[in-house]
């Protein structure tokens, strides 16, 4: 199969070059507005490392929201199943930055990938590293051998002074005794993270720990496999927001979006992959990645399905 990767990405690029309507970029973020939203780039990695890609696939784009996974991963290597005392692990309804939810739930948020959970996650990681922005970069530059990835400085910028919303998630949850470091500096953190740039050639070879059952590039273990199991669990059924239930419907792999228009899949001792796409549809997700993931699965045959 993986040799059939690379005609099957040029098929892929083909129709989706040819799909009008791509949805629109991010509009709260300067950065993100003025991306194109007919730019594409899909890679696949394949777990010893081999990088089959596709258009704008070494391209970098701003991350956002899918180094929630990294962070999550390596929360959980340190803290094990301590962690789901303070963050959930079912799927929200909500939009991404919903307070509602928390209320009910007394400051709780329903799981990690939601911005109250990832605030959560990042929160006890940085509590557990001194620093988790630079834990999750160094942890990618290692996972990706690109050692030129760093934090965009104008983009966590956009991001702090558009942050209320996410302050306001922070102050609340630490109103319940469910954050431990200040809240400037657990922001501060937060933003820092969104704003990774990266590309997908470089986010495909840094998941590709969860196609490995939890083996880092290196060949040592950062997750056990139950733990893997429970990050890909997590990212099919919350991983994309308030559409997760249609991701799996058409994609069928775990994965995890982001309002820069990329997005990472699993596909669990195979490969993994990423997909950028700047436009999004209302909820948040690149409207060409998922298109293109679920060609992908469709074409290849490949799901936890």
């Amino acid at each position: 199969m993986s040799a059939q990767f690379q005609p099957v990405l040029d098929r892929i690029a083909d129709e989706i070059g040819r799909t009008p309507g791509r949805g629109r970029p991010a509009d709260y973020i300067p950065a993100l507005a003025v991306r194109d939203p007919r730019s594409f780039g899909m890679a696949v990695a394949e777990l010893d490392g081999t990088v089959y890609g596709v258009g704008d696939w070494r391209e970098p784009f701003s991350t956002q929201s899918i180094t929630k996974v990294f962070t999550l991963a390596l929360d959980l290597a340190r803290e094990g199943d301590e962690l789901w005392e303070h963050v959930g692990r079912e799927p929200s309804g909500n939009p991404f930055n919903s307070l509602v939810q928390l209320e009910y739930e007394n400051g709780i948020p329903r799981n990690p990938f939601i911005n109250a959970g990832a605030l959560v996650v990042t929160d006890r990681l940085h509590t557990r590293t001194g620093d988790a922005a630079d834990s999750l970069l160094t942890f990618l530059r290692s996972e990706s051998g690109n050692h030129a990835l760093d934090f965009d400085q104008e983009v966590a910028a956009s991001e702090a002074a558009h942050g209320d919303r996410n302050a306001a998630l922070a102050h609340f949850m630490a109103s319940y005794g469910n954050i431990d470091n200040p809240v400037p500096v657990l922001l501060d953190q937060y933003f820092r993270q969104c704003s990774l740039t990266a590309s997908c050639a470089d986010l495909a070879l840094a998941t590709t720990f969860l196609a490995r059952h939890g083996i880092r590039a290196d060949g040592t273990r950062l997750l056990s496999r139950s733990q893997a199991k429970q990050v890909n669990a997590v990212l099919l059924t919350c991983g994309t927001y308030d559409a997760a239930g249609d991701f799996a419907y058409r994609v069928g792999l775990p994965g995890k979006s982001g309002v820069g228009g990329g997005i990472i899949a699993v596909v669990p001792g195979r490969c993994t992959l990423c997909v950028w796409s700047p436009g999004l549809d209302e909820r948040g997700n690149s409207v060409a990645g998922v298109a293109a993931l679920d060609r992908f699965t469709t074409l290849t045959g490949l799901s936890v399905f």
